[in-house]
């Protein structure tokens, strides 16, 4: 099997990082289904060859999948099927059987074609509610090997404090996430050397390396702020009460060159939700910084200069995506079990 080329269709693929991650392992990825149009140019235009279909997962049928894989000797089938009322955030919101529907329209696909490979990178939580146990029972019913578990995004390459939900499947043989051989990269690592910009700013060598612009009253917050603080560095007129109240004490505070990023979320373009204050410079962390966080090469274009999205569009796209050097260590594990 160490020869055989594995196709894979990518669901949910928003702008690629999945797609790209596997690609550099050497998993060729023929297409990706997203609902959301804006995700089609940086998808398309940086990964070669990759074709984005604009379809609602509820509509696609196996068949759909199968004029993509062709001919192909192995067939991967992998995705991350938005479950956002179990992410950690959202803790305090009632579950419910509908908030994991489009999981289940995942594993129906599989049960259609039984592709020979499966990965589903989600949540955290989503362990602990039954649709993931219906998923792994389906599976295993259907001769697959399985093998499951939360991992640390850092073990492998990724600059966050981000833990996230594996579920890697064969019809092959046995199949697991490679054991990490490196030390995670820090903010530093990724970050430090673009150009300085301002808040509300945008870099004329690129324009992705943007960030929004900060109100008077944040101006001055920011300027308090210390790497690893909070609203605690503040002078007494500037804190709310509502500050002292909130779940996130860590909000309002700056990233550390020398230390992980928190968890890279589709707001952190926002100074004001979470720790996403730029280490030196006074504003939140640019379009394409929260790129880099994520992985993504620094070449990976994100801006459409003839149809440009705003700020908030690019960054709900990046804080989506599969961070590409946790993709990159799925598609190693894919590559990996053909021998």
């Amino acid at each position: 099997m160490t020869n055989k080329r594995i196709l894979a269709v990518d669901l949910f693929c928003g702008i690629g990082g999945l797609t790209h991650g596997l690609r550099l392992a050497g998993v060729s990825v023929k297409a990706g289904f997203d609902n959301d149009a804006t995700c089609r140019w940086a998808f398309e235009t940086n990964n070669e060859g990759a074709k984005f279909i604009r379809k609602d997962v509820r509509e696609v049928q196996f068949t759909d999948l199968e004029a993509h894989y062709g001919t192909a000797e192995v067939t991967a089938l992998v995705g991350c099927a938005p479950c956002q009322p179990f992410a950690a955030h959202n803790r305090r919101r009632a579950k419910s059987a509908d908030d994991c529907s489009l999981v289940k329209e995942f594993l129906r696909l599989v049960r259609e074609g039984a592709p020979d490979l499966v990965s589903m990178e989600n949540v955290p939580g989503l362990a602990k509610h039954p649709v993931f146990d219906d998923f792994t029972e389906t599976l295993a019913n259907l001769d697959y090997q399985v093998s499951h578990g939360v991992v640390s995004c850092e073990h492998y390459g990724v600059p966050q404090r981000r833990r996230r939900l594996v579920l890697l499947a064969s019809r092959i043989g046995p199949i697991s996430m490679p054991r990490s051989r490196t030390s995670p990269p820090t903010v530093a690592d990724c970050i430090r050397g673009l150009p300085a910009i301002g808040d509300g700013a945008v870099c004329p060598e690129d324009s992705a390396h943007a960030s929004l612009s900060l109100t008077a009253r944040n101006r001055e917050r920011i300027f308090q702020s210390k790497p690893g603080g909070s609203w605690a560095d503040w002078d007494d007129h500037l804190v709310n009460t509502c500050h002292k109240n909130a779940n996130y004490p860590a909000a309002y505070g700056r990233m550390c060159w020398d230390d992980l990023a928190p968890t890279v979320t589709t707001q952190f373009c926002y100074y004001s939700t979470g720790r996403f204050g730029h280490p030196e410079q006074d504003r939140a962390i640019s379009v394409r910084e929260g790129a880099l966080l994520q992985t993504f090469p620094r070449d990976y274009l994100l801006m459409d200069e003839e149809n440009p999205l705003t700020i908030r569009e690019l960054a709900r796209h990046i804080g989506n995506a599969v961070p590409v050097n946790l993709a990159k260590a799925i598609g190693t594990a894919f590559v990996e079990s053909m021998k």
